[in-house]
């Protein structure tokens, strides 16, 4: 294992409503928190997007569509609530008003110091158990998180200059 260990519950018997990850990033609390929160970053590592971090600051995100979940590509979304470099909840939604997907889904990202580092979990809530769209949705952002978490985000700070 190499310093940033990923456990994350995505499988098939863990609560179906939610997708997990579990980081530790080798980055102090304030690196991973401007990473998340800063606008030029965030579209390095995740989705280019017009963030504020301000409660109720709505912005939308574009990347592919998904056909197979229902996603149209377009997440609407929009920051709940804020405690600086400790933890970050945003509401996200399908922009598409008639997409089938009816994802309306939390996002919280919490940090907790840890050694020289951080440890980053990320909850993901809201899928609907009885909709096969949203099960399908949940199963691929379930790998695509840790893909995110795991290889994009923990790889753009090791190479981003030190904050």
């Amino acid at each position: 294992m190499t310093d940033d260990e990923v456990t994350s519950s995505n499988t098939a018997d863990d609560d179906p409503g939610t997708v997990r990850v579990d980081q530790f990033l080798s980055h102090p609390p304030t690196k991973v928190w401007r990473a998340l929160t800063e606008p030029d970053l965030i579209a390095q590592w995740l989705m280019p997007c017009d963030f504020r971090l301000e409660v109720g600051h709505r912005y939308t995100m574009q990347t592919r569509p998904i056909p197979a979940t229902g996603f149209s590509g377009t997440v609407r979304a929009e920051v709940l609530a804020f405690e600086p470099e400790r933890m970050l909840r945003v509401g996200w939604r399908d922009a598409d008003p008639a997409s089938p997907s009816g994802a309306d889904w939390t996002v919280t990202w919490t940090l907790r110091p840890e050694g020289r580092g951080t440890r980053l979990f990320l909850l993901h809530e809201g899928f609907d158990p009885d909709n096969p769209l949203q099960q399908r949705a949940r199963n691929a952002m379930g790998g695509g998180w840790n893909s995110l978490v795991q290889r994009r985000l923990a790889d753009f700070l090791d190479e981003s200059a030190p904050h």
